[in-house]
């Protein structure tokens, strides 16, 4: 068999157009994938505002904290952990419709009670002081209640706020005081 110098240049010429054909084929292929409208980019979702979650938070907690203790007699210092319960259940939808507000808006938001947080302000930030006869502050699942004149009073509840974007990514912690 006989070669001739000019076949190794087409066959390279050949593997070239070979090459061509398959990433034009693949280019047509991932443009046709995605439609340009169901993608956002990071410059479509807006920063959150964090005065606006503490706002949002502290007028659910305050309202779940009197809808928890009006109009019942089972608030006894002794019954506090019912009345936590109690708490956390009716907070439990404002927080899902917090945390969906900003999923429509393209940025996932958690909202978590922190024990932790609810233990160091129960032992630093517990009112206290001349011309009050307060009983103890205890944590209970990130929430802080104080005895008052027998009863269980919700003083705070301390919670971690965790946003995250194409934007942004941060943690906040808030402590919705309930009374002063």
């Amino acid at each position: 068999m006989i070669r001739r110098p000019d076949d190794r240049g087409q066959i390279v010429l050949v593997a070239a157009a070979v090459v061509a054909v398959a990433l034009l084929a693949m280019t047509v292929a991932f443009a046709q994938l995605g439609y340009d409208g169901d993608r956002a980019s990071a410059s479509d979702v807006d920063v959150a505002s964090l005065s606006t979650i503490d706002r949002s938070l502290t007028a659910a907690v305050r309202a779940a904290a009197q809808d928890a203790t009006a109009g019942t007699d089972t608030i006894a210092w002794r019954d506090r952990r019912a009345v936590v319960t109690r708490i956390r259940a009716s907070l439990s939808a404002d927080v899902e419709r917090i945390e969906r507000v900003h999923a429509e808006r393209g940025r996932s938001l958690s909202v978590a009670f922190d024990g932790a947080g609810a233990i160091r302000f129960a032992r630093a930030d517990c009112p206290a002081g001349p011309g009050r006869t307060f009983g103890p502050c205890r944590a209970i699942d990130g929430l802080v209640v104080q005895e008052r004149a027998g009863r269980t009073t919700p003083i705070a509840a301390v919670v971690r706020v965790r946003i995250v974007s194409p934007t942004e990514s941060s943690t906040a912690v808030f402590v919705v005081r309930v009374v002063s």
